[in-house]
């Protein structure tokens, strides 16, 4: 009798745990693929439960870093009597639409001598957007870029100002920053020599919740599975990391350039240790010198509000899911938050702006040291200016 019961007892225990796997089962079978593996979601999953997070954080520059080229967009920012580069009397680039697409056309003594269909555009546009093109497996940068402040075509940043050039190739140690995945092959040619292969199809545009959360594939069939639970599981809540994870997620991207990557930071997950990732080459691009571009972890992680405090991170005055770019207003707020007292001159106090703009004075616009533009018609090149992230008193210059 003991033995039949006991069977009974193991039998009703495996119809449980079938009942609730297979419960498992259908919920992760409701959920899209992803091409970073079984672990991940996908962001469209993440909409359904976190409307109002996706709504904003879809007009966020993160979320729009990089995207595909859509005519209709493309043709708002540029206009027939503004829509070439002239390099010299008989070189220029121009956009032209076609019945393919838009192009940029190099042109030779009147003649076209090379044309490359928009394929992929970089940066959200604050600031420029710049241009890609699909050649196979490898994607290449065209010569122009649209520079917001000029509301214009200019020179890519590093690019000759002689003549056109469309050689330029973008690695996937660029989508690493600007999107959340690229599928990568790549072949040891010769002892010093790879060549990477990256498939098109697998591109997931901009930085994706995945990217900064982790895997949520486990996070969303839990809570399909017990819809009354409301506290976030399986998933990295940045209140449970220390103050380095947090910084460590932020600079996987806000780094700077003198970096050298040891493996793929498509890998990164909150959580895991930046240094693993990446060591520091002071004699490569940069030269070790903290630039404004891409480096607004080192040049926060050297400002006294950062040293002298024990719990500062980037999410003290940032929230990614936020779109509030270029309101001083919010962003002052956040400083009076700490800096309930301050010590002011009396011509600052004149101005009667320190509750609405602390930021242009302790984190001013400097042109970055490794980015310029070239525009057409001028032998000087164009400063690219961006938010200084280290917070400091700054010399007060008279305007």
């Amino acid at each position: 009798m003991k033995g039949a019961k006991r069977i009974l007892f193991v039998l009703g225990a495996i119809a449980v745990a079938i009942v609730i796997l297979s419960r498992c089962m259908n919920a992760a079978d409701q959920l899209p693929a992803d091409v970073r593996g079984e672990a991940y979601t996908g962001a469209a999953t993440c909409v359904k439960c976190h409307k109002d997070l996706s709504q904003s954080y879809a007009h966020n520059p993160h979320g729009l870093t990089s995207k595909p080229v859509v005519d209709a967009a493309l043709l708002k920012i540029f206009a027939p009597d503004s829509n070439s580069f002239q390099y010299d009397a008989s070189q220029k680039v121009v956009v032209e639409k076609r019945d393919s697409g838009i192009f940029q056309v190099a042109y030779q003594d009147g003649k076209a001598v090379r044309a490359q269909k928009f394929d992929m555009q970089f940066g959200s546009g604050e600031k420029a957007y710049t241009y890609t093109y699909w050649q196979g497996k490898k994607m290449y940068e065209l010569p122009l870029s649209y520079f917001t402040a000029i509301k214009n075509w200019a020179i890519s940043p590093g690019f000759p100002k002689e003549n056109f050039y469309y050689d330029r190739a973008i690695t996937s140690r660029c989508l690493e920053c600007h999107a959340s995945y690229v599928d990568v092959k790549i072949t040891q040619k010769s002892t010093f020599e790879k060549d990477e292969e990256m498939e098109k199809g697998t591109v997931i545009y901009g930085i994706d919740c995945e990217r900064c959360h982790g895997p949520g594939k486990q996070h969303v069939v839990f809570h399909m599975e017990n819809s009354e639970e409301k506290t976030a599981k399986f998933i990295t809540l940045y209140k449970t990391l220390t103050r380095k994870q947090k910084m460590d997620v932020c600079a996987v991207c806000h780094s700077g350039n003198t970096l050298v990557a040891q493996r793929s930071v498509f890998g990164f997950q909150p959580g895991d240790d930046l240094e693993a990732y990446y060591s520091q080459d002071f004699t490569g691009f940069g030269g070790g010198n903290i630039d404004v571009h891409g480096n607004q972890s080192a040049m926060l992680n050297g400002s006294n509000c950062y040293r002298k405090s024990e719990t500062m991170t980037c999410q003290s005055c940032h929230n990614t899911h936020e779109n509030i770019k270029g309101n001083l207003a919010v962003y002052s707020q956040r400083c009076i938050n700490c800096h309930k007292t301050t010590n002011h001159s009396k011509a600052t106090l004149a101005k009667g702006s320190l509750s609405t703009n602390c930021i242009d004075c302790h984190m001013p616009m400097e042109p970055s040291k490794l980015i310029t533009f070239q525009q057409a018609g001028k032998n000087h090149l164009s400063p690219y200016r961006l938010r200084s992230h280290h917070i400091a008193i700054y010399p007060v210059i008279n305007k």
